[in-house]
């Protein structure tokens, strides 16, 4: 495999030292500063990298990714929109070829992950903006909503690559744009992504204020206010408040029971959505007997079609059994999960991964545990 010196590790950031409770973040945003300052090389991709034992999210030169071996971590480059795309072509409804093909891209990204989508919906984006530009009235204002939107499904994948700082970016304009639209449901569903992203990222503190604040925005009744009370639950376990995200999730289901029909915005969310979630939370305050019970339930009962959501749900479960001391079943359910990451390269279930290896670090010689590991470094690059 080909493996990056570590002077170009040291160079971008990525140091050992910075990786604690919360480093990604701050990490990648940095990395993206100095980008592409080796030699000129500004072609990036941001891949998972083995530095110091750990996994973290780095740009790295895609000519170095391609001759790894890992050529699939390639597909998703920085960031990328050719001259055709702002080309306007006659498409007949613009609003419905849009609104049709995000829902296509949101199916092929359950199936085959973010990084060969991301570019697509780049491109579709920038056409998008285009033709927003060029249109007047009520078809303006329509297009306006979907190019939200899309931004905010770009910020979701950027997210679902490693890539924070593109996230953050992708998800702020999609917030600035939903407060000119006028439309408070999509605000809200907004702050709520915004709220997911922060404590995904390491900011609990902030995903509670964002979270209130979708929260406050939602229609009362709606789900939109069940989506902004789970972000507030998980948030709060990940601060460490086991009475108050409990009972979040407790006040989630019950404004579910009685929730309206929004129709668009969560049509997923139901009884078993939440219970996953709260398996989540009871993971992050340690609780991991119950948590394990409840990722392997929603394994069972999750659809063939969310494959990328398998492999997160496999890793978070394999976490969850190593907490419990079962090392091999969790080595075992670990290296399911490995092969969907390397199929998708999702970064959610990567990271799930990385903190599952150390987990298992004090279990090294238990059966399966080196399967798993060398199964994890075949998917990553390594420094020299």
């Amino acid at each position: 495999m080909r493996r990056l010196s570590r002077h170009w590790a040291r160079s971008h950031g990525a140091d050992p030292a910075a990786d604690g409770a919360s480093p990604l973040a701050g990490l990648v945003t940095g990395m993206f500063e100095q980008a592409g300052s080796d030699a000129g090389d500004t072609d990036t991709v941001v891949v998972p990298c083995r530095v110091h034992g750990r996994i973290l999210f780095v740009p790295v030169p895609r000519r170095v990714v391609l001759a790894s071996g890992l050529a699939g971590l390639a597909a998703t480059t920085l960031p990328a929109p050719t001259a055709a795309a702002t080309t306007v072509g006659d498409m007949g409804s613009p609003v419905e070829h849009y609104t049709h093909l995000r829902r296509v891209l949101i199916q092929t990204d359950n199936l085959i992950g973010p990084r060969h989508v991301l570019p697509a919906l780049e491109q579709h984006l920038a056409r998008l903006s285009v033709r927003r530009r060029a249109a007047h009235g009520s078809e303006a204002v329509q297009l306006l909503a979907l190019e939200t939107r899309y931004e905010e499904l770009a910020g979701w994948l950027a997210q679902d690559i490693g890539d924070e700082r593109s996230a953050h970016g992708h998800t702020a304009k999609a917030l600035d744009v939903s407060h000119i639209t006028g439309d408070s449901d999509l605000t809200a569903y907004i702050l709520s992504r915004k709220a997911q992203l922060a404590v995904d990222t390491g900011h609990p503190s902030d995903a509670l204020g964002l979270a209130a604040a979708a929260r406050r925005t939602a229609r009362s009744g709606s789900r939109l206010e069940v989506i902004a009370v789970m972000h507030q639950a998980h948030a709060y376990a990940v601060l460490g408040d086991a009475t108050e995200s409990l009972s979040m999730y407790d006040a989630a289901l019950d404004l579910l029971g009685r929730a309206d029909d929004d129709g668009v915005w969560g049509s997923w969310l139901d009884e078993a959505y939440i219970s996953t979630g709260r398996a989540r939370s009871l993971a992050a305050l340690g609780q991991y007997e119950e948590a394990a019970a409840g990722f392997d339930t929603a394994i069972t009962a999750l659809s063939a079609v969310y494959w990328r959501d398998r492999g997160v749900y496999l890793a978070r479960a394999a976490r969850a059994h190593a907490g419990t001391g079962n090392t091999t079943l969790a080595a075992r359910i670990g290296l399911q999960a490995v092969t969907i990451a390397a199929e998708t390269g999702s970064a959610r279930i990567v990271g799930q991964l990385d903190r599952l290896e150390q987990a298992l670090v004090p279990a090294a010689r238990a059966e399966g545990v080196a399967q798993f590991r060398a199964a994890l470094d075949r998917i990553v690059l390594h420094p020299a």
